[in-house]
């Protein structure tokens, strides 16, 4: 609280009878301080909780084109023994279509690809980049079957 000396005034009782006056701009003028350094501290931890959601969500959807590109027919090895010892996914039915949307769903979220700069553009951007793959990663479900949902 700010103590602030003022000129003595012709009044003698002035002091007494603005106190609360005073006391009030005060206590406004220190808890507006305060009130901003909290609300850039809460802002910041926000962001940060909700950038982290963000590149999560596209990491899942990296991660899910992935294996959907290792399971399209084109991708797999040729002398591939399917009765072999190690478990594997079984391959995703032959189409152009769906090879297309994986190859477009890994490109709108390729961590290497993805700015992470603070800017409005840039965040922008991310943002529609997620809203776009998930509709991809949507569509590739469908023609999957669904399988991926089980694990969302």
């Amino acid at each position: 609280m700010s103590t602030e000396r003022r000129p003595p005034s012709p009044d003698l009782f002035d002091d007494v009878l603005n106190v609360e006056s005073r006391l009030h701009d005060a206590g406004y003028s220190d808890g507006l301080k305060d009130g901003n350094q909290a609300g850039i501290v809460e802002g910041r931890g926000f962001g940060l909780q909700k950038g982290f959601e963000k590149f999560l969500e596209s990491g899942r959807f990296a991660g899910k084109a992935i294996v959907w590109a290792n399971r399209l027919p084109s991708k797999r090895p040729a002398d591939q023994d399917e009765a072999g010892s190690e478990k594997t996914l079984p391959p995703l039915p032959t189409n152009a279509r769906l090879e297309k949307n994986v190859e477009t769903l890994y490109s709108l979220v390729d961590p290497k690809v993805l700015s992470l700069e603070n800017s409005d553009a840039s965040v922008q951007d991310f943002d529609d980049r997620l809203k776009k793959a998930e509709g991809k990663a949507r569509i590739i479900e469908r023609v999957v079957g669904g399988a991926g949902r089980a694990s969302s």
